[in-house]
């Protein structure tokens, strides 16, 4: 099941490498064709994710206080700093994801490089039988590229030859090299380049360094540029985020160990699969080393403006939220004084009132010079006419 899934996975990346390599008849460029059109491709996503790691790395001074003011409460802590990468649109786990995306398309990469036959050519296997009788029937040793019992007898399978890891490889040069009658839907391979074989492993020629000129020696430098490009690549990665320079960040320790981790890896894959791969990890490194310098300077300029208008429109606020303030200041005193001008006419009219009716006291209970001598509440008219 796993074969048939990785036979579908591989079929994109192959007819893109079979078709460069009929554009440009070299296996070499090809390669580094693949690497371009495969990092157009990805283009849009790893802006995406270069972008999220820049903000992320500017929000780092927020993410430390909200640490710090929570640390005792990892719940709250969580829900803060989820609300600050919501309101921030920033993933944190988006720079590691992208990260890792070379390597699956390496394993497809590596899985076509090393079986040309049935990736490459996509032939079926009954073909590549047809031409292993063909090599055979040509005086060609089937030892070289068939896996053998213990007896020396060559493994067959439901009637297939059961071929080393590498022997697709040999089998292709040894069909061209012997003039053998080819299946439809062969296409002639030239796996040099640059005067190296690329289907050469380094590992296996070290001990041909004085003999095989740079045929070897090419061969044998291709690891070691690839690790070099990867830890040059990995430096200016952490250069464009100033919060890797923090030794008490996590993010930046991680990414502290992946630059050396990254060339590491690059120096034992150039050095122990085909050359080709290198050409390949090599091309990747040069790519994202130009990716990571145009990116780093076009969202700089871009987190500027964006700093800028985030300042703007806070001032705006600002003194938007300060005219309200005005305005409704202005309002309250309003209601204020007229609030006390009515109780002021209020007790005006009460004022009037009391002595209107304090008159009227005085004058109906007064006789002569006596302003009382009926009494307070004296009425002439209580009783009637």
């Amino acid at each position: 099941m796993f074969a048939t899934i990785g036979y579908y996975i591989c079929i994109p990346f192959a007819w893109l490498l079979r078709a460069l390599y009929e554009l440009t008849s070299s296996y070499g460029w090809a390669l580094v064709l693949f690497t371009v059109v495969i990092k157009l491709i990805m283009l849009p996503f790893q802006m995406k994710s270069k972008k999220s790691m820049m903000r992320m790395s500017r929000f780092q001074p927020m993410i430390k206080e909200i640490q710090t003011r929570y640390k005792n409460n990892q719940v709250k802590m969580n829900e803060e700093l989820q609300r600050l990468y919501a309101e921030e649109g920033v993933n944190p786990m988006s720079g590691c994801l992208w990260s890792f995306l070379p390597f699956p398309i390496l394993i497809a990469l590596y899985s076509i490089i090393r079986q040309p036959i049935t990736r490459f050519m996509m032939l079926t296997t009954t073909a590549m039988q047809g031409v292993i009788d063909a090599v055979s029937a040509a005086g060609f040793d089937l030892a070289a590229i068939a896996m053998t019992a213990n007896d020396g007898a060559v493994t067959v399978k439901d009637g297939l030859t059961q071929l080393q890891p590498y022997g697709q490889i040999t089998l292709v040069k040894a069909a061209q090299e012997l003039g053998v009658a080819l299946p439809e839907g062969w296409i002639h391979m030239d796996f040099s380049f640059l005067g190296m074989d690329l289907t050469m492993i380094p590992s296996d020629v070290i001990g041909q360094i004085g003999t095989g000129g740079w045929a070897v020696i090419g061969v044998l430098l291709i690891p070691i540029v690839s690790g070099a490009l990867s830890f040059w690549q990995s430096k200016v990665s952490m250069a464009g985020n100033p919060s890797a320079a923090d030794p008490n960040d996590p993010t930046a320790r991680s990414s502290r160990m992946m630059m050396w981790m990254m060339p590491i890896m690059s120096l034992w894959i150039g050095f122990t699969l085909p050359a080709s791969l290198g050409v390949y990890w090599i091309a990747n490194s040069v790519l994202m080393l130009v990716q990571e310098k145009v990116l780093n300077k076009y969202f700089k300029k871009s987190m500027a403006a964006e700093d800028e208008a985030r300042e703007k429109a806070r001032m705006e606020d600002r003194l938007r939220r300060m005219e309200e303030a005005r305005v409704a200041q202005q309002q309250r005193e309003a209601e204020k004084k007229s609030l006390k001008e009515k109780q002021k006419a209020a007790q005006a009219a009460k004022a009037a009132k009391a002595e209107k009716a304090k008159k009227a006291t005085t004058e109906n209970g007064r006789i002569g010079d006596r302003p009382y001598a009926r009494g307070r509440s004296f009425n002439a008219d209580h009783y009637g006419e």
